[in-house]
């Protein structure tokens, strides 16, 4: 073993051996992998070893499909087989939601040029004839799916891996790790010391024990999982014999199993409600090929269903029952990328689905580590989506609900109550004794919306217009005609100070930084010129003769956002960052009474000319000290107050009693998104995400490229030179009960012509075959289904995506934004557009200016 290395690679399962492999193909050569027995030794070895591209996250689809494309090139550079068999599979529904959620992911697959098609359930046995089609409504069929030899495809990664000059060092385990001042880690080993530049955490089941070495709690744990084997079954055998076909795989969202051929038989896998985590506080070092002891019993409920609806299966002989541990994380998606807070180590764990997801996460993560950029739209699976309340007992309870939800749908409006509540403001009480219904905001209880008096303050899960649509419009309009407060602790906050902080935010941010008591909107690009923020930043008073500045954003980006600010600090110190987090919350006021309101509670003047919109001060309301700023979300008249949270039940109980003569109401999240979407407003990580640059996101007038010489400036100057290929437009929705969700296909008249925006699809799969043999394509027989299957329909064409939308209530008016061709983008013709909305395309027209106050006077008079 050499005692020098680039970057050093921790465990050897497949997440482990696809980064090593991918690190040497980007030119890195000087790396290494250690594992601490075998290869395999973790949760690979007894994975069922299934595979497919569909994921919530269509960007996580993206590498999940790039994963599947990958096995071919491994095979051939290592001359490893991965036993691939390319059979495709269903998703099985059995009732109109679950059908409604299969039109939803068969429109995502649209425009990431999957090939899905929405099939009837005879279609669906006539490929699988061990199921009872009559407990099924509809399916989805997917070409890419299927499974192969977890084992034999970890070793083609490493001996890929090894041909490019990766070194593999097996039989060593790490027992420390610690950083030296010039940032090189020591890597403490059985065998003895590493020097890295890089370290990557591919711990799997001992990843959580390898984030401990650095001090970090990673939000992982391992769960208990079970598949069982049957015996040859005469039923496959002739089946195969006859068709010259495998069977295909069938996930079945009732039974919350997934079942294939595997050999002459085949296996059933369960994520039962009853689940069970595994060693829930450490991983014993000493774990290793081994398996836990089957409980048939808790996954029975799932068996009896499974045998319902899959009867050719009963009556098969269990061959065996395989129960072994996999590491999830609270959302079920991998952690990936850089820990904010240190230097160069990495993580790539919690990648339960590691056969789908692991070529694409070794893909992503070789990108961060080598160029400084993924390349790709990661958030879904960033280390820096969960904060410091996801704690130890918290991911614990996470995991399990997602565990017991895998095959679950989630409704757009569904929150989900396990660790909740984990971070309440000091009005907690006072919002759940106003009738509100709380939602999660990055670990945070935040009011969405309020129930009337009477009724019981819960939401009616749906993909349609739900018990929340009257009371939202209520909120909306009574804010619109006179004055609303909501609660906005949920926003993040940041101080920035020291000699050099207006140099310092100059080099980061997009506009021009602000005078003293004023504010500014601005975007923050990477290095690619892709945007990677949207703040409010205004300049307070300095203090000890220091710059001083106040910045707020987005809840979720906090670390994301920290990691970035951390990394572009001085070494010299001078420059300090806050991160106020639940130290600072906030109330917002808007509507044309809101000055009126405020006026009554504060002892100076606020009057048009004397605290002008964008406008920041430092001011005492109710009698508590706050900083104000004049600018709301809603974009009308209004204010966003800020303060300790010893003061937040002083000025919110200040606000109402002010506001009573005023005709004030409390309103909610929803309402707030529902009003930004009248002022064509974006949001962040919908609208504003890394993979778009700030003019096709439409932020043109807070792009200063003339101001100085910060990160992205050459290359947003390129996209305004060359023009924007893509644009984020506003929509008006022809909707009927459904509203746009986000990921929806963008349809457009257009003829022939091909505006080279939609990805083809990706051309490795497996066509579907009737009971005798013959292929069946294009049927697309399901009850329903309006939309043709694929991205092309005479003259329409997909040519884009909405990224978010709802029902604009002032306005009545259903909305969508998304992005489109950049020659389509202003063109409000009637007819050019429709929006896939649950299977059926309606009608959809560019509204280019806001329907809501277009002109920006009430939020500026």
């Amino acid at each position: 073993m050499k005692s020098h290395a680039k970057a050093v690679v921790i465990g050897g399962g497949v997440v482990g051996c696809s980064v090593l492999y991918h690190l040497a193909k980007s030119g890195w050569t000087d790396i290494m992998l250690i594992e601490r027995s075998e290869l395999t030794s973790g949760s690979s070895w007894h994975a069922a070893g299934g595979f497919h591209t569909l994921n919530g996250d269509p960007n996580v689809a993206k590498l999940q499909a790039y994963t599947v494309q990958l096995y071919k090139e491994i095979e051939e550079i290592s001359g490893q087989s991965c036993s691939l068999h390319l059979t495709g599979g269903v998703m099985m529904a059995d009732t109109p939601e679950r059908m409604d959620f299969l039109r939803l992911a068969h429109a995502k697959g649209r425009y990431l040029g999957m090939d899905t098609e929405l099939i009837t359930p005879s279609e669906a046995k006539a490929m699988f004839p061990l199921m009872d089609e009559t407990n099924f409504v509809g399916a989805m069929w997917d070409p890419v799916e299927g499974h192969l030899d977890p084992s034999g495809t970890t070793h083609a990664y490493a001996k890929a891996a090894r041909k490019l000059g990766a070194e593999i060092v097996l039989r060593n385990r790490v027992v420390e790790l610690t950083q030296e001042v010039d940032g090189t880690w020591n890597v403490v080993t059985e065998q003895g010391t590493v020097k890295a530049e890089h370290v990557v955490n591919c711990g799997g089941l001992w990843a959580r024990e390898i984030g401990r070495m650095v001090g970090v709690e990673l939000p992982v744990l391992a769960m208990e999982h079970m598949y069982l084997l049957t015996e040859p079954m005469p039923e496959v055998e002739e089946f195969n014999k006859s068709t010259g076909r495998e069977m295909i795989g069938v996930l079945d969202f009732k039974g919350e199993i997934y079942t294939r051929q595997e050999r002459n038989g085949i296996l059933l896998g369960t994520y039962e409600k009853a689940c069970k985590p595994w060693s829930p506080v450490s991983t014993p070092w000493d774990f290793g090929h081994e398996l836990l002891q089957p409980d048939i019993d808790r996954i029975a409920p799932s068996l009896e269903i499974g045998f319902k609806h899959f009867p050719g299966i009963e009556k098969a002989g269990i061959k065996q029952i395989i129960n072994g541990p996999f590491t999830f994380a609270l959302d079920g998606n991998p952690l990936v990328g850089p820990v904010q807070g240190l230097t160069n180590f990495w993580c790539a764990c919690a990648v339960m689905a590691g056969f789908s997801q692991g070529g694409g996460v070794g893909l992503a993560l070789s990108n961060w580590m080598v160029h400084g950029d993924p390349g790709f739209d990661v958030w879904g699976m960033d280390v820096a989506r969960f904060g410091e309340w996801a704690t130890l007992r918290y991911t614990n309870a996470k995991v399990r609900e997602n565990y017991s939800r895998r095959f679950s749908i989630r409704f757009p409006n569904e929150e989900l109550p396990a660790a909740r509540p984990a971070q309440t403001t000091p009005l907690y009480d006072t919002m759940i004794a106003n009738n509100a219904v709380m939602g999660d905001s990055w670990g945070l209880e935040t009011p969405l919306w309020f129930a009337p008096r009477g009724s019981e303050p819960k939401d009616v899960v749906s993909f349609h217009r739900s018990n929340d649509f009257g009371p939202i419009g209520e909120e909306v309009r009574a804010t619109r005609e006179k004055v609303g407060v909501t609660e906005i602790a949920n926003f993040a906050k940041y101080e920035v100070s020291g000699p050099g902080a207006e140099d310092f935010l100059n080099r980061l941010m997009t506009n021009r930084m602000p005078k003293t008591g004023r504010i500014v909107l601005t975007p923050m690009l990477n290095e690619f010129g892709r945007l990677i923020g949207d703040f409010t930043i205004a300049k307070a008073s300095p203090r000890g003769g220091e710059e001083r500045f106040m910045i707020w954003g987005s809840s979720a980006a906090q670390k994301y956002h920290t990691r970035w600010f951390e990394k572009h600090l001085p070494k010299d110190g001078s420059i300090r960052i806050h991160r106020f987090d639940q130290t600072l919350v906030g109330l917002s006021i808007a509507g044309p009474k809101s000055r009126d309101l405020l006026q009554k509670l504060v002892d100076v003047d606020i009057s048009t000319t004397a605290f002008r919109f964008m406008d920041f001060r430092e001011m005492a309301v109710g009698g508590a000290p706050c900083m104000v700023n004049r600018i709301t979300y809603t974009g009308d008249l209004g204010y966003e107050i800020w303060m300790a949270p010893a003061y937040q039940r002083l000025v919110y109980k200040a606000i109402k009693e002010a506001g009573e003569e005023f005709g004030l109401v409390d309103f909610g999240m929803r309402a707030l998104l529902s009003m930004r979407l009248e002022k064509n407003f974006p949001t962040w990580f919908r609208e504003l995400r890394p993979i778009y640059g700030p003019f096709e996101g439409s932020m043109d007038r807070f792009i200063k490229l003339e101001k100085n010489d910060f990160i992205g400036r050459e290359a947003a100057a390129k996209e305004q030179a060359e023009g924007p290929k893509l644009r984020r437009v506003s929509f008006i929705v022809d909707a009927a009960d459904a509203d746009v969700m986000g990921d929806e296909p963008i349809w457009a008249k257009v003829g022939g012509k091909d505006y080279g925006t939609v990805e083809k699809p990706h051309g490795y799969g497996a066509p579907r075959f009737d009971a005798g043999g013959k292929e069946v394509r294009g049927s697309n027989a399901a009850e329903g289904a309006s939309a043709v299957r694929g991205i092309v329909d005479g003259d329409w064409r997909v040519v884009g995506w909405v990224t978010s939308g709802g029902y604009a209530h002032y306005v009545e008016k259903s909305m969508a934004q998304g992005y489109v061709p950049a020659a389509l983008a202003e063109n409000e013709s009637a007819g050019l557009f429709e929006i896939e909305i649950l299977g059926h395309r309606r009608p959809a027209r560019v509204n280019v200016e806001p329907p809501f106050d277009p002109s920006g006077e009430k939020m500026r008079t």
